[in-house]
């Protein structure tokens, strides 16, 4: 075992070297007003040689593998990062990291199978099912979850300080910290994947919670992504304990400034579905729709924020299925306003979406029936100026024999007036003629 134990702790110290090689070479950029180095606070993890003759314990091990991984895991998360803390450290410096971590997962692995004892197993997970390059990640999560939490936690606003917030949270922390977590945080959730996820939620939903909660959107933003992470390799049964909390922490969320807002539509849109995919009539479904559609009623011009609904909406759509009709009278008048965008690409989103309400709802009941078909008419006239003219009039006509096939006489009288017009011809041998008798539904 002691043995074994030193081979590691050699490995170990001669990955660290290599990466503090390259680490040397990059140049921080401390971020403004504070004197932070989030480069020497990286180079303070990086494990040194011992003493000769020092014991190599298990707990030094155990210590210096959860620091060196912390390192490597903020060095591999800051590619593609723009934020100030961590967009200093270039792209081969990332790849080393990564490779190292890797390396020493595998030596890890070796001297597991050596006998040596793991958490992997107390977590519940196959050890065996685990590969060699992930098994270092599980077996760091129960140390590094709690530190990760409690560094993004220390900057967040204190609600009984009755002080500004912002300047608050930032005199007791930081930003820098909480940034660097929550980059360190999200690396190691997305390096897990199902089935073993689910086995570990009691580690990572409660920090990713705490990013949600937390005033940056920078910091907000790596939670999200990591909830989408989550709710792409976990099962609706393995959330049930944080279900509730969860989706009222995205109900909160989707205020959130421009920068964030895709990815707060994602998450939200991909957790309800998870959760409640098959309970159409629960209470979220209803919540989380009501709070975007509070949000795109207030600024319906923000391409930015319309787009990404359009772009991720679908599958709450179908989850809620026949509830949608409760939203009709706020939905139809967004889409109708988006018809008209400049954008071949927003259109045609719009019109994809169009015909999915439909489809689930053959749209019952409802006074936008005269106004679809008039904005449809109109979409299809336009679409002669527009580079996707053709995709754009075949997801119209889409629409209106689907419109023709549910609404029955109500769709004949609102297309006579467009019947005779001459920019429309090529739609009639599209749509039936119908049985006067026959109505739709």
């Amino acid at each position: 075992m002691a043995e074994d134990l030193s081979a590691l702790h050699d490995n170990l110290i001669q990955l660290s070297e290599t990466v503090q090689e390259f680490l040397a070479k990059a140049k921080d950029i401390p971020e403004e007003g504070t004197n932070v180095s989030v480069k020497s606070m990286l180079e303070s993890l990086l494990p040194r040689k011992t003493l000769e003759g020092r014991r190599i314990s298990e707990d030094l091990i155990q210590a210096e593998l959860k620091d060196f991984s912390l390192c490597c895991a903020a060095l591999a998360s800051a590619q593609g990062s723009n934020h100030t803390s961590l967009s200093w450290i270039p792209k081969d410096l990332s790849v080393t990291a990564v490779s190292a971590f890797e390396e020493l997962s595998k030596a890890f692995s070796a001297n597991l199978n050596a006998g040596k004892s793991t958490r992997i197993v107390e977590l519940g997970l196959d050890c065996s099912l685990v590969s060699d390059e992930k098994k270092l990640v599980v077996e760091m999560m129960p140390l590094v979850m709690p530190l990760l939490k409690e560094s993004i936690k220390e900057s967040s606003i204190d609600h009984l300080d009755d002080s500004d917030e912002v300047s608050a949270a930032s005199a007791r922390a930081p930003l820098a910290y909480a940034v660097v977590a929550v980059y360190q945080f999200r690396w190691f959730v997305t390096q897990v994947e199902q089935p073993h996820l689910g086995k570990l939620c009691s580690l990572v939903i409660p920090c990713a919670l705490t990013a949600l909660d937390h005033w940056s959107p920078v910091v907000k933003g790596q939670g999200m992504i990591s909830f989408i992470h989550l709710g792409k390799n976990m099962k609706a049964a393995e959330f049930s304990p944080y279900e509730d909390v969860i989706l009222d922490t995205c109900c909160q969320n989707i205020v959130s400034s421009d920068e964030i807002w895709h990815l707060v539509v994602e998450m939200s849109v991909l957790l309800v579905t998870c959760i409640h995919g098959t309970n159409p009539r629960s209470s979220w479904y209803e919540r989380i729709l009501n709070e975007m559609l509070n949000h795109l009623e207030r600024q319906p011009k923000n391409k930015d924020r319309y787009i990404a609904w359009l772009q991720h909406i679908e599958p709450l759509f179908c989850g809620a299925g026949l509830v949608l009709l409760a939203h009709f009278r706020r939905i139809f008048p967004l889409f109708f306003q988006w018809m008209h965008s400049d954008n071949d690409q927003t259109l045609l989103l719009v019109l994809k979406r169009v015909y999915t309400v439909m489809k689930l709802t053959w749209i019952r009941n409802t006074p936008f029936v005269e106004r679809l078909v008039d904005e449809l008419a109109v979409t299809y006239k336009e679409a002669a100026l527009r580079r996707a003219r053709e995709e754009v009039r075949a997801h119209v006509i889409q629409i209106l024999v689907l419109l023709q096939q549910c609404k029955g006489l109500q769709f004949e009288a609102a297309w006579n007036k467009h019947r005779d017009d001459p920019n429309l011809t090529t739609i009639s041998p599209s749509l039936t003629t119908r049985n006067a008798a026959t109505d739709g539904c």
